[in-house]
């Protein structure tokens, strides 16, 4: 076996390796809600996770595409390996850091980060278009327009259900929670696993195993679904109750504003957009819109300061310990 295959199948061990960590990491932002609102069981929610992750990962492809397009030209060979490896250990380190910390960092942004780190390092050209519209200003918009249509959704249903039992309405809501629960963990297997995919991706072309144009191989697509559901239903129970306890208390009828919101907002972004936006940031800012909507008090703004310092910093932290990785597999290694 050759230097460069066995690099390269480190590599896609290192990106399922990832994928699996975005499953525990991010998976739970879906379904904390349900969670928080006891509609759902911890271990039946991430059953259901881990399912819809599973079947949303072939939902579409666009996502990858937008990620394989940061890079232009990630180097032929070696080079173009060492790239993509630097990239994943950043991302790997900055989701292990935040996760231990139990702050719902974006695992998407820290792989963009890595990214983006790891090609300054080596000169690669980075499309700034690409990063700019299709990642920082989503970024920056899409838990905005989560958290206000949240709010507003929530609103709409206190209005129309004002004259309601109380009870009744909250009971009607917890039946609906798992399935807008699902909504969200399809999505989150729509945008997320579609990632790691471009990034596969990205080091078969610079092998010569693949190429740009090419529709992405049914292998990737299949091992990216699965690695991200074995990685939800190992669970991700710190950033879980961070999301379904500590930002608000939910009561059934906000969990479902929430979810079905965040559901509609990666949908869009994902097939209208082609944005790979991130799901932790939608369900947040969705989260906060609903328990907003009770009065600003209600919700511990404390908590979502932490979450927003986690975002600000998440891009540069990969970008940098990419970097440094790759400084590192290049002192050592000579690449």
């Amino acid at each position: 076996m050759s230097l460069e295959l066995a690099l390269l199948i480190l590599v896609i061990a290192v990106a399922l390796i990832f994928d699996f960590t975005n499953g525990f990491h991010d998976a739970a932002n879906a379904i904390a809600t349900s969670v928080g609102t006891k509609a759902l069981r911890p271990n039946v929610a991430l059953a259901i996770a881990a399912v819809c992750n599973f079947i949303g990962a072939f939902l579409g492809q666009a996502v990858a595409k937008t990620v394989q397009s940061i890079v232009g030209d990630p180097g032929e060979g070696t080079i173009g390996l060492a790239l993509v490896f630097a990239a994943l250990a950043g991302a790997i380190c900055w989701n292990l850091i935040t996760w231990w910390f139990g702050l719902p960092s974006s695992s998407t942004h820290a792989l963009i980060g890595g990214i983006v780190g790891s090609a300054l390092v080596v000169g690669a050209a980075v499309s700034w278009s690409t990063v700019v519209d299709k990642v920082v200003i989503p970024m920056v918009i899409s838990p905005v327009i989560g958290l206000l249509l949240a709010f507003m959704l929530m609103r709409g249903i206190r209005i129309a259900f004002r004259d309601k039992d109380a009870k009744t309405v909250e009971g009607r809501f917890r039946k609906m929670q798992p399935f807008s629960a699902a909504a969200i963990a399809l999505g989150h297997g729509l945008q997320d696993a579609q990632k790691t995919m471009g990034i596969i991706v990205l080091a078969l072309i610079s092998t010569g195993h693949g190429s740009a144009g090419e529709p992405i191989p049914i292998w990737v697509v299949a091992s990216c679904a699965l690695a991200i559901s074995l990685g939800t239903a190992a669970g991700g129970k710190k950033i879980m109750k961070t999301l379904g306890q500590r930002v608000i208390d939910l009561d059934p009828a906000r969990g479902f504003s929430a979810e079905a919101v965040s559901a509609s907002v990666l949908y869009v972004t994902a097939y209208a957009w082609h944005a790979p936006v991130s799901t932790t940031q939608v369900v947040t800012g969705a989260v906060i819109g609903a328990g907003a909507e009770k009065g600003r008090k209600r919700v511990r703004w404390s908590v979502g300061r932490n979450i927003a310092w986690a975002w600000v910093l998440t891009l540069p932290a990969a970008a940098a310990i990419a970097a440094l990785v790759h400084v590192i597999l290049r002192f050592f290694t000579g690449i």
